[in-house]
């Protein structure tokens, strides 16, 4: 068994503008606070932020590519706590970084922490998966 605590994976990403664009595409969220920077700052954001989704996707990359097997993730979950900015020019870098929260020989509970300048995006990013 695995000792809880043990850091498992640790990855970052980055998001542009451009990526914002491409999401918006795939997905459909066409909301204004993802591409235009006025409509953003009116509304009280501190600019263009990245799709709560799209944060969320990254994560869960991050944990299928450690887990080699997408099939082995049983279940995902996580809230929305903070948003992304994304400058123009540039882009923001999100840190992924997952953690064994819980090992019964069957399943682990993976903690995983999201943040973006040293501040946490997502809060409670919990994934059961079956153990290696």
């Amino acid at each position: 068994m695995t000792e809880v605590g043990t850091e498992l994976f640790r990855t970052t990403t980055t998001i542009d503008r451009a990526r914002l664009v491409r999401y918006a595409g795939a997905s459909g969220d066409f909301n204004p606070i993802h591409w235009n920077e006025r409509f953003a700052t009116e509304v009280g954001l501190p600019g263009v932020i990245a799709h709560g989704m799209l944060t969320m996707g990254c994560a869960s990359a991050a944990l299928e590519e450690w887990a080699g097997d997408p099939g082995r993730i049983l279940a995902y979950s996580t809230r929305f706590s903070r948003p992304v900015p994304v400058p123009d020019p540039g882009e923001a870098t999100i840190e992924i970084v997952g953690t064994l929260g819980a090992d019964d020989g069957e399943t682990w509970q993976v903690n995983i922490a999201v943040t973006c300048e040293g501040q946490g995006v997502l809060a409670r990013t919990r994934a059961t998966v079956r153990a290696a």
